[in-house]
């Protein structure tokens, strides 16, 4: 394939992305198909995220792919560095080609390499001037992102931005931000009360959603309003074993 189809079949398809982005939809599942699409669309991506990091301090990972993009944000809010800080509160565009010899960021650096990533790239998405943000994707290899890569990134963190600012003016963002915590508590519960890893306790709660036709926002408030005493399994509709 050459690079002039392999960009018209990248076009082609986040014009059908974006159609999909524009019809009136639930804010998570709106930037979940921005971070899939990361995934599938931009070249040398393994794992994707959305971090907003509102009032400066406080640090949410949105629509993750993996947990990976989760554990290297809450790296990045532990050491205070990172691209994806960079990216949020500074640049418009942040890339690591190399992470085992990145000098802008060392401890996160260390970190990433540890968890087997070797690149990153983050796009800003400017929320206020009370929330900032970026479009983060990740790779197990080195010098992963390219031009092409770079430019598909671009167009995918312009439409989380506009869907991002939509649903502020709409009021979904905060709404956004708590189901997103809810759905945080509920896995942990579930871990705890199951003894399994948070990617088991995710798939619980899918499966659930998927089994019972109910949203899995309102499956993990069921869980979070039920309490940490452990319930019948037949009650609950959860099996660890099942995972």
């Amino acid at each position: 394939m050459t690079r002039s189809s392999e960009a018209g079949d990248i076009g082609r398809r986040i014009a059908q992305l974006a159609r999909g982005f524009y019809h009136p939809a639930d804010l998570d599942e709106t930037l979940r198909g921005v971070t899939a699409a990361a995934v599938e669309l931009v070249e040398g991506a393994d794992c994707a995220d959305i971090l907003i990091v509102t009032g400066g301090k406080h640090f949410r990972s949105l629509a993750a792919t993996s947990e990976l993009a989760e554990h290297l944000d809450d790296v990045q809010e532990q050491f205070g560095e990172g691209p994806c800080l960079d990216a949020s509160f500074k640049y418009l565009v942040v890339r690591s080609e190399d992470l085992r010899t990145e000098t802008r960021w060392p401890r996160f650096a260390k970190a990433a390499v540890d968890a087997g990533v070797l690149s990153a790239l983050s796009f800003q998405l400017y929320l206020d001037q009370e929330s900032m943000g970026a479009l983060n994707m990740f790779s197990a290899r080195a010098e992963a992102f390219g031009p092409l890569a770079e430019a598909t990134a671009e167009v995918l963190a312009a439409h989380a931005a506009m869907a991002m600012s939509a649903a502020r003016s709409r009021g979904q963002f905060a709404s956004a931000l708590a189901t997103r915590d809810i759905i945080g508590q509920a896995k942990g519960m579930i871990m705890e009360r199951f003894g399994v890893d948070a990617v088991a306790a995710f798939e619980l709660l899918r499966r659930l959603s998927q089994d019972s036709n109910v949203p899995l926002a309102e499956v993990a408030q069921g869980i979070v309003e039920a309490g940490p005493e452990r319930r019948d399994d037949r009650e609950t509709g959860l099996d660890a074993t099942s995972v």
